[in-house]
């Protein structure tokens, strides 16, 4: 009960990347990048147990980007022309490779990294993959020139690669799908469609997250013009409830999402966020149960996970592993008062 789990990213140690930063690039190369990915993997593992998370991820420490980094070994999609678009509606601009040509899966993308943080841990293993339609809002496309059908081959290719990860001892598939904030009406006609297209057939635990974004300037600059109370989930639980998805990752913290719209996700496990990644400042244990405690009344305690709002990337470490420790300390909290251990 309120087993503890983080939405994906851990901070990069700063021998890896460029600290406290998106898109950060690498500071090894060759040989030395490929051993300083597996050790940071190492050490986002050992945090995260050390803390107390029930539900531990690889940190996405292989990763520069949590889009790019699965479509680089996609072909089809051609780094070599990139090109700066506006994503999630304009939000903000980024530099993005193009859709050249048929997309095709011709190896694994991150069954090495599931084997290896498989190996490393005992605990119950989550990875992240970033879903179809925040895929599609991501990159450029000069050849399918349609963002439903671009979407479902996406998702064909991440069924592909699912498969092969469940296979290598994955406990949880978590689609990461912050484009569902931003285009609702796509959401319905075709996104979850997408997310089926994707899980279909595997055996594990299948999530998905969404969420206002990172806590940076461009996501913190647009939440300011939502209003007092953020009610797109409004359109989009109602189908991610009658979905065949089973998990659905929320941001609560701090957020203005009122928290009885979660009533509107009954049958599904909640990932609740109780953790704050847009500030510095580390929640109280106290804090942490607060939000959990919000969330009860609209998810049965069986079926809530604490977890954090978002990836953690953009986050000095020290704060980050402090944000980890409240968030268990909180949940156990709650646990305690509902006599549960």
């Amino acid at each position: 009960m309120l087993l503890t789990t983080i939405a994906g990213s851990l901070p990069k140690p700063a021998w890896l990347a460029k600290p406290q930063a998106l898109w950060a690039p690498w500071n090894l190369s060759g040989p030395a990048l490929a051993e300083g990915k597996r050790d940071a993997v190492l050490v986002a593992l050992a945090e995260q147990e050390e803390a107390g998370i029930d539900i531990v991820t690889d940190g996405e420490q292989s990763r520069q980007h949590f889009v790019h980094g699965f479509l680089e070994a996609i072909e089809g999609v051609d780094f070599t022309r990139r090109v700066t678009i506006g994503i999630r509606a304009d939000r903000y601009k980024a530099e993005v490779p193009t859709v050249t040509g048929p997309l095709a899966r011709r190896r694994s993308v991150h069954a090495d990294e599931v084997a290896f943080a498989r190996a490393h841990t005992a605990k119950p293993l989550k990875f992240t993959i970033p879903g179809p339609m925040t895929i599609v809002d991501t990159l450029a496309d000069e050849h399918y020139r349609d963002r439903r059908r671009l979407a479902m081959e996406f998702a064909r290719v991440i069924n592909e690669e699912a498969r092969e990860l469940v296979a290598r001892g994955l406990d949880v598939l978590q689609l990461d799908e912050p484009a569902f904030n931003v285009y609702m009406d796509d959401v319905l006609a075709w996104g979850i469609e997408a997310l089926h297209r994707a899980i279909e057939g595997l055996s594990c635990t299948t999530a998905v997250h969404i969420c206002y974004g990172y806590g940076i300037k461009a996501n913190i600059d647009w939440k300011a013009t939502l209003g007092s109370e953020w009610r797109q989930y409004e359109q989009t639980f109602p189908a991610l409830a009658a979905s065949k998805i089973d998990q659905i990752s929320i941001e609560c913290a701090n957020s203005r999402v009122p928290v009885s719209l979660l009533g509107l996700l009954g049958g599904k496990d909640v990932l609740v966020g109780a953790v704050d990644v847009a500030t510095d400042a580390v929640e109280t244990p106290a804090e942490v149960a607060a939000t959990i405690r919000r969330a009860l009344p609209y998810v049965p305690a069986e079926r809530l996970y604490p977890c954090t709002n978002c990836g953690m990337v953009p986050l000095a470490r020290d704060v980050a592993h402090a944000k980890l420790r409240a968030l268990v300390a909180g949940a156990a909290l709650v646990r305690r008062e509902l006599g549960a251990t």
